[in-house]
């Protein structure tokens, strides 16, 4: 007798597991679905089987190939132009059938006697024989009604509660004569249950019901594919084991190593390859496959794991499913229910919330808890937030949708009629981006002014100027081409608080988001006169006629970005000579190491062209790296002091605003002109602050931020910078090659260790702890000072990922060295002791 295997589906309601994959091969102990029927056949002398598929057709004839390594003779039947339905993909492979036949759906597990079944058919010389089963809940499966010798007179397809009339249901498993399908149009989509049966019903062909004793369970969604591999696991259903019984209820493949100290309750299974890390602890239900790695001091309760699927240490799974390939870090979290598809990577420390979904190749970032299903964009992070604002890959993290409801989620914080300015770089994706989050301001009853294209710094001044509540800025993130950032700033163009972000991030997340009435919808306005507006305020806090006379001669590379278009306007109004690189639009962004070419490239065309400066403009207008008229670069600390130097040389006794970590030529520099220093936390926000809080404040920010200048307005601005810098250069008489052998000499390093982000806490504490209070400074991380002079050490959390930066400054580089390395050794003790890698104290 020939067998149809039904293995067309598609598995919708599998998914996250069926995404690349049909689902008669989801695994059930390690072995496809489809295997596991296989096997049911040959027990019951059925060895030639035809497979008919339509989703995923080359995974099954991949795994199966022709049959004979499993004992079988396998041929296929594609539906290549549409699915043909239940029936319809049989009566496609009509010719080959031309005795009794045996038709099983491939999403089933049973063990069934289809020899009783089979007999039964002949002997009631039934044309149709559906085999039965009974169920204690039968609203889900197709309910089969028979008289009392046996004699199908009624169906009812997934009844209603009032509907139900009996518990036995179809399972999908018919034993058929060939004529039958004669009842069946050619080629076109038909179901057993809604069109052949009813049919065969009508004619008064003899279709019979065999109520079969024994296991079966219909995995058709995730709850049911849990329960079946349990069930299997506890040998509720005879199912053949691919792996020997080491003990019982344990089954162990071949070339897995076991620690001793691990400890495994059964029943359970192992699969081959695989490393179970010491003190892991596997609770019985758990289903391991092959080629897995569990680490020291796991805890997996009931997880179903499939091949190639690495876990970290202390990482604690709790009945969910991990498909293949998926990385699972040290101390994460995936909870009861929950599914995480192929070829994801749960970071350190991150949650996966009871039945949450992750769908094939997604990051849960370190630190993250997520409990919302992950279907579209790459990445879960742990806040919507990072350092500056909101940011992910570009129309993957951030799409569209995304962005009208993170507007809507911004809107919502605010009052209705308020009004937000909205702006961006040149490129088309932010374009899109932009427009969509105007829709989500629109639809929570937020007015937009849209200045379109323009650089970040005049969306700062304006937004003062344009009595606007607040506003947003897209742009390509600096330094990661592939990355949307959308800046937030408040009323005075300052960075929004922390507070704000986190009351931004809760309506998001429990989109508590306001809907307007028709009247009440936003509107969107364009102003006029932006580059006047800017360039007025520009010239106001410049002494033009001293940039006029100036005769110098710069070299500016806009490295293809927007502010190109407008720097060039300002410059020519002050009869600045500069020659002008890269000034063009593009749409894709640049990498870090074309900049770098680039930046060569300036070097030397300044060189060539006797020029008195090169500036390479970056960030959308806020950053910008010098290069001398030797044709060497000043970026970093070192342009951080060479701008101090230059502000505080023309502005003594004022005020500098530097993040902590800058090094300590800055205080140096403000010495020698009475200046005082402010240090402030590293983010950009704390330094907008700080530089508007403050009095007496002439620059604030760094070389490797930007560098603010209060009197303009709160935010970063290379153009600015730039103008600020021709004139200080024209009114001192002096060239940056003599600026710079003026500046003082600081060795300032860096070295970066990963901390797990539930240690950097403990890790904080303890060197607080460890110091005495007179050599703490607390203002961000943790900074080791001596009174006496210039010389510390600074150990920073990172904000964005499992990282610690430790910072070593002074004047003499063996003492920078001799710190940096035993900092780094006393942080890595610290957090190999916290892990449990090491013990004894520090």
């Amino acid at each position: 007798m020939r067998a149809v295997l039904m293995a067309g589906g598609s598995g919708t309601r599998l998914r996250p597991l069926t995404c690349d994959l049909p689902k008669p091969m989801v695994p059930i102990l390690n072995r496809p679905i489809a295997e596991h029927i296989i096997n049911l056949l040959k027990r019951n002398n059925i060895k030639e089987v035809i497979a008919t598929l339509y989703y995923l057709p080359d995974v099954m004839r991949d795994y199966f190939q022709d049959g004979k390594d499993f004992g079988i003779e396998m041929s296929y039947a594609i539906e290549e132009e549409q699915p043909l339905g239940t029936a319809g993909c049989v009566k496609n492979i009509q010719q080959w059938l031309d005795d009794t036949f045996l038709v099983i759906s491939g999403d089933g597990i049973t063990d069934f006697d289809l020899q009783a079944a089979i007999a039964y058919h002949k002997k009631k010389q039934s044309k149709a024989t559906l085999i039965l089963t009974r169920v204690p809940n039968p609203v889900e499966f197709g309910v089969v009604i028979t008289d009392e010798d046996g004699r199908i007179n009624r169906f009812l397809e997934k009844p209603s509660l009032s509907e139900i009339f009996s518990d036995t249901i179809n399972t999908g498993t018919y034993i058929l004569e060939p004529e039958v399908l004669n009842y069946l149009p050619e080629k076109e989509e038909s179901d057993f249950s809604k069109d052949l049966f009813p049919l065969l019903l009508e004619k008064q062909e003899p279709m019979y019901g065999y109520i079969a004793e024994g296991y079966w369970c219909d995995v058709g969604h995730l709850d049911a594919y849990r329960d079946a591999q349990y069930d299997a696991l506890e040998q509720k259903v005879k199912l053949d084991f691919a792996y020997e019984e080491k003990s019982p209820g344990l089954w162990v493949g071949k070339n897995t190593y076991i620690d001793p100290s691990a400890q495994i309750q059964t029943p359970a299974l192992i699969g081959r390859n695989c490393r179970i890390g010491s003190r892991a602890k596997i609770e019985a239900g758990t289903v391991i496959g092959d080629n897995v790695t569990i680490g020291t001091d796991a805890d997996l309760k009931r997880p179903i794991i499939w091949n190639g699927v690495t876990v970290g240490d202390e990482a604690h799974l709790r009945a969910c499913v991990i498909a293949r390939g998926t990385r699972v870090d040290r101390r994460s979290q995936v909870l009861e229910g929950a599914v995480v598809g192929p070829l994801c990577t749960v970071g350190e420390e991150a949650q996966i919330a009871p039945s949450v979904r992750v769908w094939p190749s997604k990051r849960i970032e370190s630190g993250a808890i997520l409990n919302i299903n992950l279907i579209w964009g790459n990445t879960a992070q742990r806040n919507l937030f990072g350092q500056r604002g909101v940011s992910g890959l570009a129309n993957i993290d951030i799409t569209p949708e995304f962005a009208v409801k993170l507007g809507a989620a911004y809107g919502s914080t605010m009052k209705l009629g308020t009004t937000v300015l909205a702006s961006r770089d040149q490129r088309s994706v932010s374009r899109m981006v932009s427009r969509s989050l105007i829709a989500g301001l629109m639809s929570a009853g937020v007015n937009v002014q849209n200045l379109e294209a323009t650089a970040i710094p005049i969306s700062r001044t304006l937004a003062n100027r344009l009595n606007a509540s607040g506003g947003i800025h897209v742009r390509l993130e600096p330094n990661r081409p592939d990355y949307i950032l959308i800046e937030f700033f408040d009323h005075k163009g300052i960075s929004i608080s922390k507070s704000k972000e986190k009351k931004i991030e809760g309506t998001y997340f429990k989109e508590d988001l306001r809907r307007a009435s028709i009247p009440e919808i936003g509107n969107v306005a364009y102003p006029d006169g932006i580059i006047e507006t800017y360039s007025r305020t520009f010239e106001k806090h410049l002494n033009v006629s001293a940039i006029r006379h100036s005769g110098s001669k710069i070299v500016i590379d806009y490295v293809y970005s927007v502010s190109g278009a407008i720097l060039p306007q300002l410059l020519a109004k002050f009869g600045t000579d500069a020659v002008v690189l890269n000034a063009s639009l593009r749409q894709n962004a640049i990498s870090g190491v074309e900049k770098e070419v680039l930046l060569h490239q300036l070097g030397q065309v300044v060189e060539a062209l006797k020029a008195n400066l090169g500036v390479q403009v970056s960030a959308n207008g806020e950053q910008f790296i010098l290069v001398d008229e030797s044709g060497l670069p000043i970026r970093g600390e070192l342009l951080t002091a060479l701008m101090v130097n230059t502000i505080l040389t023309a502005n003594p006794r004022c005020t500098i605003v530097v993040p902590v970590h800058a090094s300590s030529a800055v205080e140096q520099i403000a010495r020698r002109h009475d200046g005082n220093v402010i240090r402030t936390k590293v983010n950009p926000t704390a330094l907008m602050a700080a530089s508007q809080d403050n009095p007496n404040v002439v620059l604030g920010g760094s070389g490797d931020i930007g560098f603010i200048f209060p009197q303009l307005h709160p935010g970063f601005d290379a153009m600015f910078g730039i103008a600020k810098l021709i004139e200080m250069l024209t009114i001192q008489e002096r060239s940056l090659v003599q600026l710079r052998s003026e500046l003082p000499t600081v060795c300032h390093k860096t070295y970066t260790v990963r901390c797990p982000w539930k240690i950097k806490g403990a890790l904080m504490r303890y060197l607080v702890e460890t110091h005495p209070t007179e050599n703490l400074e607390l203002i961000d991380g943790v900074k080791i000072i001596n009174p006496q002079n210039d010389n510390w050490v600074l150990i920073l959390p990172d904000a964005g990922e499992p990282q610690v930066h430790i910072f070593a400054n002074s004047e003499s580089r063996d003492w920078v060295d001799e710190h940096l390395s035993q900092y780094r050794q006393k942080v890595q003790q610290f957090i190999d002791r916290e892990q449990g890698l090491v013990r004894g104290d520090l």
